[in-house]
């Protein structure tokens, strides 16, 4: 009421875009959008012939895809859970999606735990996105229009919820590192995805928010790359270009089952130096 001088007794839902403005917005994330469109479609699978609508927004609350059964789309209509409407909370006051981008957290707001009157007969259970800068991207929303809707389903509902919305950063911060190869890093007690992207060097070039903070690298924003044994705490052995040379024979020996031939062949020396390499490398014939 203060701070955004909104009237709980509001009755008209909430603010729309128009068809212009949300394909504008829908253009900004359109990869991300494809990437979520699978996930999106899988929760619905399960939560779709309960009273319940799936839906994703931007990280202002603007709503950019939508699932619902056609027996529901009115009434979810009605509420303004639609495409191109806006559920942030200066719109809104506290409400699912609003209030999960303003706290970046996964959160249930059950029916009258809603600011504005005519939202109190639903219930949403909210979880954010980060994108793979650590920057918030979104929120995933299931809103339910049940009269009966207990507690209970609430926080299974919202554990479905967390865990899509986990899985879809996961599968866009791969998009975005579509020639790194990807570390899922031990995360501890943290529940978010804990990924690391390195490059052919082995440097981390890229991490989720999860791993981000796990690791104490940079919040948002462009990493720094550094050594992925720095982070991951393996023991460097030999050092300089000892290392890098024994690590090139190994993977060329190993590939070819041992054949030192073949492994010469592969790293484009003659047999002769590669075996002089090896011993002194120390690796044995």
């Amino acid at each position: 009421m203060e701070h955004h001088q909104l009237d709980p007794a509001r009755v008209q839902s909430a603010h729309r875009l128009d068809e212009q403005e949300l394909e504008e917005r829908r253009g900004q994330l359109d990869r991300f959008l494809q990437v979520a469109a699978p996930k999106l479609d899988h929760l619905f699978g399960l939560v779709g012939n309960s009273g319940c609508a799936v839906l994703l927004t931007d990280e202002s609350g603007i709503v950019l895809d939508q699932r619902c059964t056609n027996a529901d789309a009115s009434i979810f209509d009605d509420w303004g859970l639609a495409l191109g409407a806006d559920w942030s909370e200066a719109s809104e006051g506290t409400n699912g999606i609003g209030t999960c981008l303003t706290e970046k957290r996964q959160i249930t707001i059950h029916r009258d735990e809603h600011f504005l009157a005519r939202n109190i007969g639903m219930s949403c259970m909210d979880a954010p996105i980060f994108g793979d800068d650590g920057r918030l991207l979104a929120a995933l929303d299931v809103s339910s229009a049940r009269a009966d809707q207990t507690a209970a389903y609430n926080r299974l509902i919202g554990a479905m919820v967390t865990q899509t919305a986990r899985a879809i950063e996961a599968d866009y911060f791969r998009a975005s590192f579509p020639k790194a190869r990807i570390v899922v890093a031990d995360g501890g007690d943290s529940d978010a995805a804990v990924l690391l992207a390195l490059d052919s060097d082995d440097l981390v070039i890229g991490a989720t928010r999860g791993a981000r903070r796990v690791f104490g690298l940079e919040a948002q924003g462009r990493l720094r790359p550094r050594p992925a044994s720095d982070l991951l705490g393996r023991d460097d052995g030999p050092s300089g270009f000892e290392k890098a040379e024994r690590a090139a024979v190994m993977r060329a020996l190993v590939r070819a089952d041992g054949n030192v031939s073949e492994a010469a062949r592969a790293l484009g020396v003659g047999r002769a130096t590669l075996y002089r390499r090896m011993r002194r490398l120390g690796i044995a014939d």
